[in-house]
């Protein structure tokens, strides 16, 4: 059997191996004992014995320190270097009380500039950019800008800016550096459309008071300004001409004029005489209107005259602009003016004496300003396209309403029509094979326009055609535009265009963008070279497309109007409003590109039709219409406006033509 080692018991173990260490512990604790009482003695004797205490030394809380900061907050002047310093009472607080020779401390809590003994300030390095510090035992608050503070050199106070009433920078978008915004002499006309209590505010129109002779004084002499047509009667009526007599019942009961198609140039400026936001201090003005009578001017001296007689006013006018303070503020890049005519009567194209026209479109001044016409150039940037002027002049709204429900509510018999001459000597004119589709057509109206005494030209005959059709044809007239269209749409009747020319790049005013909702487009080549139905082609459209295309037509309706001069529409905006509007956009943006420092160096003038079709965000490239607008060339190696003015041409012609 194994024997078990015998267990040993730890007091056993303690007794045998530690007993003999009891003394030495004993001498340890009476040996630190004595060490520590030494210690104790010689640190109260010795080191705090010999230091010196002032009697002087107050403590001051951290409080104090801050009610004796005073932060004074201002606003920001126009320059950013300099900063105002307002002066206050000096307030010292405990300051006073805190000995010189001791250092002056900044509570932890505090993210200020502090004012000491010595003049400077010292900055808490925990402090942030924006520090703001409320206490409660004061009414103090402790506020650090963003910029560099300026600390008054008479008080303790710690002078901040505030940038409620500081000019914003702009940036730059070259350098993308932010920098002080330039005063610019058209600041004060951009800020009051911020003025939300001014219903005029950004809509200002500063109108220059030309001397007589640039138009009052050429309806003085209205029996000049056409060699076929007494314009006399076409100015009375501030422009409308004389009433038409309703004997028919085409028309309304009142509003409806002899209309000339030239008219409006008087009428537009005597519409702007009721414009409600005119004013006389030009510094507020959105824009700036120039009431020269362009067309009346040149149309006076188209016929028999050099080319020194056609230009004499166009240069008499720019001179006369070019010394008023106002045109200096853009360079006249915020002026416009109006003329009641085709582009090309206003863009001679050299000094030859059998050249069309003058050549005010052409002049460098000219061509900062915005020049609305009847007929505008897809080429040039400096024109824009108005309507033509119809026979409805409504001085209520009530009038415009009345028309519009019997529009919707006429039975139309006729599928198209077509009102118009053929041009035998123009070999791309599609208006013999209109003429012609017509006569031969079941659904398509007639009304031929010829030598001497015609139905077309009678205001009766054509609204009342138009009022019994659902489409009406629009070829190119001698030119792109025809007065026809706006009297179709103001019957009800859906155009039909064959040349984009005609609208669609025209009045991208006054006609939505989306040209389907409300016409009808054939390109020309589908009639000349393809020998495309018309009636085919319109008898496809279903019938509640129809429906919705001629309630847009119906619609369109008042900005397609000039509503009479002498009154105002209330609720409705009229050709003149919408044209206006768009020149005060125009140069608002004109206004807010300089400011910001936005340039449009990549703009292409020749191809200027483009930019009004293109959608937000889209770029100018490639267009299905590029065909309808390639130059023609001069020589084979220049570009050249002669089909266009030759065009112009032809219109004087065929004016002369119906009144012979």
């Amino acid at each position: 059997m194994r024997r078990r080692l015998p267990i040993t018991s730890p007091s056993d173990t303690m007794d045998k191996g530690y007993g003999k260490n009891k003394p030495s512990r004993i001498c340890l604790l009476a040996t630190l004992s004595v060490f520590f009482w030494v210690f104790l003695l010689y640190f109260h004797f010795v080191v705090l014995g010999g230091s010196t205490v002032s009697e002087s030394a107050e403590l001051i809380p951290a409080s104090s320190v801050r009610d004796s900061r005073q932060i004074v907050s201002r606003p920001m002047t126009t320059s950013r270097s300099s900063i105002d310093v307002r002066n206050e009472p000096k307030d010292f607080g405990n300051f006073d009380s805190v000995d010189t020779r001791s250092e002056n401390k900044i509570s932890e809590e505090s993210s200020s500039f502090v004012k000491q003994s010595n003049g400077e300030a010292k900055y808490s390095e925990e402090s942030s950019s924006v520090v703001s510090q409320s206490d409660t035992e004061s009414s103090s608050v402790v506020t650090q800008s963003t910029s560099e503070p300026k600390i008054s050199d008479e008080s303790s106070s710690v002078v901040t800016q505030s940038t409620d009433a500081q000019e914003l920078p702009v940036r730059n978008p070259t350098t993308n550096v932010a920098e002080k915004p330039k005063d610019f002499p058209f600041m004060k006309a951009l800020r009051t459309a911020e003025n939300k209590s001014d219903p005029c505010g950004g809509r200002y129109i500063f109108v220059h008071d030309l001397p007589p002779r640039f138009n009052e004084d050429m309806l003085k002499e209205c029996r000049s300004l056409s060699l076929w047509t007494n314009m006399c009667k076409f100015t009375t009526n501030a422009g409308l001409g004389p009433p038409l007599e309703n004997e028919e019942g085409v028309f309304s009961n009142t509003g409806w004029y002899a209309t000339n198609q030239f008219a409006v140039d008087v009428i537009f400026n005597n519409r702007m005489k009721q414009y409600e936001c005119l004013t006389k201090d030009s510094s507020l003005a959105a824009a700036v209107f120039v009431p020269f009578y362009a067309g009346f001017d040149i149309a006076r001296y188209l016929w028999g005259y050099n080319i020194s007689t056609r230009d004499a006013a166009s240069l008499d006018l720019v001179d006369w602009l070019a010394k008023r303070p106002e045109w200096s503020v853009m360079g006249g890049k915020d002026h416009f003016l109006v003329a009641g005519r085709i582009t090309w009567d206003f863009r001679r194209l050299s000094e030859t004496e059998t050249d069309w026209g003058n050549k005010l479109l052409f002049l460098p001044a000219a061509k900062n300003m915005s020049m609305l016409v009847v007929e505008s150039s897809p080429w040039n940037a400096n024109d824009f396209g108005i309507p033509y002027p119809t026979y409805f002049h409504p001085a209520k709204d009530a009038d415009v309403f009345m028309w519009q429900d019997r529009m919707r509510k006429l039975e139309r018999n006729w599928l198209f029509c077509f009102a118009g001459a053929p041009r035998p000597d123009n070999p791309k004119s599609i208006r013999g094979k209109i003429i012609d589709e017509c006569r031969q057509s079941r659904v398509g109206k007639l009304l031929e326009c010829d030598f001497g005494e015609s139905k077309c030209h009678s205001p009766s005959s054509i609204m009342q055609m138009f009022h019994n059709s659902v489409f009406c044809l629009q070829p190119q007239g001698d030119s792109y535009t025809r007065r026809s269209a706006f009297d179709a749409m103001l019957a009800g009747c859906i155009p039909v265009f064959f040349h984009p020319g005609s609208a669609y790049v025209q009045y991208t005013w006054h006609l939505p963008k989306n040209y389907s909702t409300y016409s009808v487009f054939i390109p020309e080549d589908d009639i000349r070279t393809k020998n495309v139905s018309i009636t085919q082609r319109l008898s496809m459209i279903p019938p509640e497309q129809v429906l919705k295309m001629r309630e847009e037509v119906i619609n369109l309706i008042p900005r397609l109007i000039y509503a009479d001069p002498r009154s105002k529409l209330e609720t409705q905006k009229d050709a003149f409003d919408v044209a206006v509007q768009a020149v005060i956009n125009k140069v608002t943006k004109l206004r807010k590109d300089i400011t910001e420092g936005r340039t449009n160096d990549n703009f292409i003038e020749e191809i200027s039709w483009k930019y009004d079709l293109l959608e937000e965000g889209q770029e100018v490239g490639y267009h299905e219409w590029d065909p309808f607008f390639s130059k023609p060339k001069n020589n084979g190696n220049a570009d050249s406006d002669a089909a266009s003015t030759e065009a112009a041409k032809n219109s004087w012609k065929n004016e002369q033509r119906q009144h012979s």
